[in-house]
């Protein structure tokens, strides 16, 4: 006898009405947990990253615990010597804060001499208008530095998390893999494997790509400053290529900073123009060639998808939502491409296919039903 209780049919429009309040659900969730989950999700991808010196060092026989916190170790190594390199290079701009005040000085006599001469703006109303804008500038100064020492705090408090996070990642890793068997329990274990491996292959080549493409970033932007004679051009051009976490106008946003230095430090604007054309060239060669053949073949999300990811995690989860916007999205296609209900969705996200010429005649469609036939049997062998 069958003790299952029936399934329930709803309409069309009541299928939509919960899909619909689940997604609203599910997005306010993300919003309001971001505190938790940004770092939780930063803290899978650099596990992912890890994972492969802790495995070496436990097939050295070193203990699992003393090998994560190796790799810790080393990943803390690693950003306190990228943080103390970024401090040195702002340190070093308090050598020319002197000139770089006086030239924005010459410039701003220059504003308003245009402003006097040909918009009719004396400079008494010039110099009231700036005096009132310097005395809002202050009284804003308090909550402005107390904002600052918020966020330095909170920031300083998700790195801890995602240390920490890193760790037990790493430390239960069996355990999560259990976790899952028991979750999934009506679908094969090897199955299981499979997606598993599926987003750790697709979050390891990411990462190893992107880290590829920042330095070839870095270093064309670096070579493009020094033609151009601009000062601290290795600070400028790997700030930039860094810029390439936020896609599409990262690199763009980057070339604000070596522009106005160039104008102010300089004496012929034409080098911000140069810079910024510097930029704009990298960008393009990123945008159509590096990007697409080195990271692309590993992430394979269309352009569209990606537009759109990025706007939505964008208003969910701000600028960390624009960095975390196609790993995440990439593992969610490996999840669809998993499950036959939603293969369609991972289809929609991928790329494109070709589409196929059209049939002239019934002999040419007489020759590709056995080619046809033969692609579906080795599809279905492969499922």
């Amino acid at each position: 006898m069958d003790t299952r209780s029936p399934e329930i049919q709803l309409p069309p429009y009541a299928k939509l009405v919960c899909i619909l309040l689940s997604i609203v659900i599910i997005v306010y969730g993300l919003h309001t947990l971001q505190g938790l989950l940004i770092p939780l999700v930063f803290a899978i991808l650099f596990a992912v990253l890890l994972f492969p010196l802790a495995s070496r060092l436990e097939k050295w026989h070193v203990p699992r615990i003393l090998a994560i916190i190796i790799c810790l170790i080393l990943t803390l190594t690693v950003i306190v010597g990228i943080l103390y390199a970024v401090s040195m290079q702002i340190s070093s701009f308090a050598q020319v804060l002197p000139q770089l005040v006086e030239r924005g000085n010459d410039y701003l006599n220059q504003i308003q001499t245009y402003a006097d001469e040909h918009l009719n703006i004396d400079r008494k109303r010039q110099v009231a208008e700036v005096r009132k804008y310097l005395n809002q500038a202050l009284s804003e100064g308090g909550a402005i530095l107390t904002s600052t020492l918020l966020a330095t705090t909170s920031t300083l408090t998700d790195v801890f998390l995602v240390l920490l996070f890193i760790f037990f990642f790493l430390l239960y890793r069996d355990f999560f893999r259990s976790f899952f068997y028991r979750v999934f329990n009506d679908t094969r274990r090897s199955k299981i494997d499979t997606v598993l491996q599926g987003i750790y292959m697709v979050v390891k080549d990411y990462l190893a790509g992107l880290f590829l493409v920042i330095l070839i970033i870095g270093t064309l932007m670096t070579v493009g400053l020094l033609i151009l004679g601009i000062d601290y051009a290795v600070f400028f051009g790997f700030f930039g290529a860094c810029l390439v976490l936020i896609p599409y106008f990262g690199i763009s946003m980057g070339s604000l900073l070596p522009a106005a230095y160039a104008l102010v430090t300089e004496d012929n604007p034409l080098k911000a123009l140069g810079v910024i054309g510097v930029f704009l060239f990298v960008q393009t060669l990123e945008g159509n060639f590096i990007t697409p053949y080195i990271v692309g073949s590993k992430v394979s999300i269309n352009p569209l998808a990606a537009i759109i990811v990025l706007i939505l995690w964008e208003n969910v989860w701000g600028l960390a939502g624009l960095v975390l916007a196609l790993p995440m999205t990439a593992i969610i296609k490996v999840i669809f491409d998993s499950v036959d209900s939603l293969k369609p969705y991972g289809f929609l996200l991928g790329e494109a296919e070709k589409p196929r010429p059209p049939i002239k005649n019934l002999h040419e469609l007489a020759e590709q039903l056995p080619k046809r036939a033969k692609k579906i049997g080795d599809v279905d062998e492969k499922s």
